[in-house]
């Protein structure tokens, strides 16, 4: 192997952008979460923290999102900040003081299709810091 060769496959990224599909019912969305799962499981180490996926919305912003067992995490960015409003009317969540929203688990179809037509790319992400405190919703 070449050096550029080394060169180029250390500098490569591990993972990439995929351009976004809008989803438009409860059934895409779930078929979305099923493979986003699998491939998520296939590609991240179970040492690893942080695992989430980042959604890049066309109009400005990052939105970074995390499932537990019981919550979901929303790591809404500054620059996203505009999404409030959208998320609160399709999860029926207040907006919290912080960046960080914590959701009931239920809420992942709501939020995913309410996003979907907003969304650029999805980025699978790790050693995100979700900034959530220990009180889940």
């Amino acid at each position: 192997m070449s050096q550029d060769s080394t060169r180029d496959s250390a500098e490569r990224p591990r993972f990439r952008p995929v351009p976004w599909t809008p989803l438009e019912t409860p059934q895409d969305v779930e078929l979305w979460i099923d493979a986003h799962n699998r491939t998520m499981q296939e590609m991240i180490g179970p040492q690893e923290t942080g695992v989430g996926v980042r959604f890049t919305l066309a109009p400005g912003g990052d939105v970074y999102l995390q499932t537990t067992g019981d919550a979901v995490l929303l790591d809404v960015e500054p620059d996203a900040g505009w999404i409030a409003p959208l998320i609160m009317a399709a999860t029926h969540a207040e907006q919290p003081a912080g960046q960080v929203w914590i959701l009931p688990e239920d809420k992942l179809v709501q939020l995913l299709l309410g996003l979907s037509t907003l969304v650029e790319s999805t980025l699978i992400v790790t050693g995100h810091n979700f900034k959530h405190s220990r009180r889940l919703y």
